[in-house]
């Protein structure tokens, strides 16, 4: 098993401490059952797909809770007694967690032929998003330290 120092990532970046306590906890805990896959659809689009052989919909649950994302599959008690020769569908109960960056929303849940699909977006609110910071200078100030000009006058200018 391997491990990683994340420490100069502390000393180098600031914020990203969660981050690398989430790196650190994902590294030691490798869940393998049901196996998955999540893709990068486009910049802000994001799709998980589950494998989940043996499970009716009725046996999965998807709860989206604030950064989390739950789901769990739990197998029906089949009444019937089988002798197995060989077994190689795990049919078993199973709980994943997908830890969630700020602002992804879950958007769609399908499940088709044993895969079950769940297509989440990042919605990034106006408040959040990059702009533009004026730099004022002696010229452009009044003596009371205003800007004369609004950076939508500079930009229309």
């Amino acid at each position: 098993m391997r491990t990683f120092d994340l420490a100069p990532l502390y000393r180098s970046a600031i914020g990203f401490d969660r981050l690398a306590q989430l790196l650190e906890q994902r590294a030691d805990t490798q869940p393998s059952y049901p196996p998955y896959n999540i893709e990068l659809v486009s910049e802000d689009k994001y799709r998980i797909v589950m494998a989940l052989a043996g499970f009716d919909r009725s046996e999965v649950e998807i709860v989206a809770e604030r950064d989390t994302l739950h789901v769990t599959g739990r197998k029906q008690k089949d009444e019937t007694q089988r002798t197995f020769l060989h077994r190689g569908i795990a049919a078993r109960d199973f709980e994943q967690r997908f830890q969630l960056a700020n602002h992804v929303k879950v958007t769609t849940a399908s499940f088709d032929n044993g895969m079950l699909t769940i297509e989440l977006v990042r919605e990034v609110p106006e408040a959040f998003k990059p702009r533009k910071i004026a730099i004022g200078g002696a010229d452009a100030t009044t003596g009371n330290g205003e800007n004369v000009q609004s950076l939508e006058q500079r930009q229309a200018a």
